[in-house]
């Protein structure tokens, strides 16, 4: 009951504090979303004027408890519903059928005759009672019939579609203009909101009237409080046509195993529930926040939702989001920046510890979240996905205090930081935005993840598959706990095998692999095996993986300079050659560094300060081998792909002043 209760709250105080005005508006009790698709405009006499068809138009309107969850039962809405249900006059227009006509009228009549009426709602409802509205639509052109005064179900393929037939939702091909939503405009000398689905009066009349029709009364369970019992709760929580319900006990007479209780429909509307029984009130309120949440700041995975939210109302942090990098660092002042400026960066020790630097950014960007979110505010993460078309689950629910959910997420973003490749379009003064590619050190986001960890796996039929990563990648993220090893092993196979991936593509995932090995050690589930790795090239770090990952990418450099040079647009050698490497070092080395010769002796002509910086590099990572670990044949882990990534970004910025020699070389 504890998210329900959250949820309740979140309602609450977002219209306490004005939250709801945003584009994204909460809904109001006893209201629910749905697509409109033709608003109908009337005199406050009731008296037809015109019509239009509405595209993509979600309204709130009005609705019974039975209408907010309504499946196949025909309960009808309170003011703004389908034609099916405003028309009296559509069965001529359909040759038969059901009408729902009768239960829409004295429906709104009741509410008219009430103390709580409204003069719209008495305009619509003698505007109803004329029996013309399809007749009036006909006329408009705004429903379509053929030759006999039947409704069209489709539309020849040679002729433009009509406006209805376009924003209708189709099945096998054929639409369905009995189901077109209708809304409703009044006008009135003297009234501002001439639409009633923003008429806020109205809206808070018809509540005070729905409020008013109840009559079991019990217990809420969740508040605590007497309040009117729902045992119908509402529905369209992720978009307006989701069918599916998180609370649903509506089978009777099923199968469904109820221990000792003995309800049944008749019961439980005369004297409550005999077990838990949840208020009209708090359910309406926890269902209307949660689905503001999931439209204004929920994580979409095709059914799956993932919403995290401070009861407040105050913006936090997403867990499944990377930060936007403008924040920590200007990109938009960056000429072009290819490779990580290590000239610019603080030292610690004997190397550059661009991890330092960052994690001391990130920081004072979470600061100003700590000093926004009361400490004593809760932060409530909850997932949820279907299996069915009729059914939510939640699948993760989690409550923290601000201060202890802001450490977990700075905690991820710190220990999975490494350099990840990032591009951004800059807005420049004339002409086209300018890309920029940028290696920023960050973590990944989950996106980014699962694209390179599993991309040859994933396509549209794999949705369990990516809801499966998404569920095991939260506790990692929000939970301090580890890495899922499978992730990491995956990662790395990818990273080490460049072929048949673009550049690009390839470097994303050389990102990701790093990050999640990085993070993966420094939280390792054995505390003698969790190890911490600077995010610069480390000179005093002696791993035989580490050095043999240095050793491919002095090579990579050497190689591809020589090509640069010779004006040679290709992969290299050395590349093509990094898996059998990462399997076999030792030999594939000795092949390797064999194949480097002609290339050599090309740069001792055209960059000989290039090769001698190269060649004392080489001998200052074969100095730090161990002579046992250099000839061992033993495969390399996921370390050789670190020192590998450090030491290539190392070399492109240390040699960017080469490059421009060489450009000038050729040019002479």
């Amino acid at each position: 009951m504890s998210w329900l209760s959250k949820l309740s709250e979140t309602y609450d105080r977002s219209l306490a504090h004005g939250i709801s005005v945003q584009d994204k508006p909460i809904i109001p009790i006893n209201h629910t979303l749905q697509n409109a698709h033709i608003n109908i405009i009337i005199s406050n006499n009731g008296d037809f004027l015109r019509a239009k068809v509405l595209e993509k138009t979600k309204i709130i309107l009005p609705a019974t408890e039975n209408s907010a969850g309504r499946t196949s039962k025909p309960y009808p809405h309170g003011l703004a519903d389908q034609l099916q249900f405003v028309a009296s006059d559509l069965a001529k227009y359909v040759g038969g059928g059901k009408s729902y006509f009768e239960a829409y009228v004295e429906q709104l009549k009741r509410w008219c005759d009430s103390r709580f009426h409204h003069l719209s709602a008495v305009a619509v409802l003698k505007y109803v009672r004329k029996k013309s509205v399809i007749s009036d639509l006909v006329r408009e052109r705004i429903v379509q019939t053929d030759n006999n005064n039947r409704l069209l179900t489709e539309w020849p393929e040679k002729k433009e579609q009509p406006p209805l037939f376009k924003v209708l939702p189709k099945n096998k091909g054929n639409v369905d203009q009995r189901k077109a939503l209708v809304c409703w405009t009044v006008e009135c000398p003297g009234e501002p909101n001439s639409d009633t689905w923003r008429n806020p009066d109205l809206q808070n009349l018809w509540s005070d009237y729905e409020d008013s029709k109840h009559a079991l009364f019990g217990l809420c369970y969740v508040s605590g409080n007497k309040q009117p019992i729902m045992l119908n709760h509402p529905k369209k929580l992720r978009h307006t046509g989701d069918k599916a319900k998180i609370i649903s006990s509506n089978d009777w007479e099923g199968f469904t195993f109820r221990g000792r209780f003995t309800d049944t429909l008749k019961s439980s509307k005369e004297y409550g529930l005999q077990g838990v029984a949840i208020g009209s009130m708090t359910s309406q309120k926890a269902h209307n926040a949660l689905r503001w949440l999931i439209q204004r700041q929920g994580f979409r995975n095709g059914d799956q939702i993932i919403a995290a939210w401070a009861v407040s109302g105050k913006e936090i942090p997403k867990p499944l989001a990377t930060f936007d990098l403008d924040k920590l660092d200007d990109y938009s002042k960056i000429e072009d920046l290819q490779t990580v400026d290590y000239a610019n960066m603080e030292s610690d020790g004997n190397t550059i510890d661009m991890g330092q630097s960052y994690a001391r950014k990130l920081n004072r960007y979470m600061a100003g979240y700590r000093a926004n979110i009361p400490p004593t505010d809760t932060i409530s993460i909850m997932a949820i996905d279907s299996a069915t078309s009729g059914r939510i689950s939640i699948t993760y629910y989690r409550e923290y205090l601000p201060p202890e959910y802001l450490d977990q997420i700075t905690r991820w973003h710190i220990e999975f930081a490494w350099f990840q490749h990032v591009s951004k379009e800059v807005p420049r003064t004339e002409g086209k935005p300018k890309t920029i590619v940028a290696w920023a050190p960050c973590a990944p986001s989950p996106f980014t993840i699962i694209n390179s960890v599993y991309g040859h796996l994933l396509n549209k039929s794999n949705e369990s598959f990516k809801k499966n990563f998404f569920e095991r990648l939260m506790p990692s993220i929000i939970e301090g706990a580890p890495i899922p090893r499978d992730f990491v092993v995956s990662a790395f196979n990818q990273a080490r095998s460049p072929a048949g991936k673009e550049e690009w593509e390839w470097e994303k995932c050389l990102g990701v692999a790093c990050s999640l090995y990085r993070g993966f050690h420094i939280r390792h589930p054995q505390v003698s095996n969790r190890k911490e790795f600077t995010m610069s090239l480390d000179t005093s770090n002696t791993s035989r993986d580490y050095l043999y990952g240095r050793l491919l990418a002095i090579a990579e450099q050497i190689e591809a300079r020589a090509l640069y040079i010779a004006d040679i647009n290709r992969p290299t050698a050395t590349m093509r050659l990094m898996q059998r490497f990462s399997d076999r070092p030792f030999s594939t080395w000795q092949i390797i560094y064999n194949q480097l010769n002609p290339y050599m002796l090309q740069l001792k002509n055209s960059s000989p300060g290039f090769l001698t910086a190269m060649r004392k590099e080489v001998d200052e990572v074969m100095d730090l081998f161990d002579a046992n670990d250099y000839k061992l044949e033993k495969n390399l882990n996921g370390e050789f792909l670190l020192g590998f990534h450090a030491e290539r970004l190392f070399l492109r910025a240390k040699n960017r002043a080469h490059s421009q020699d060489a450009t000038e070389s050729k040019e002479e």
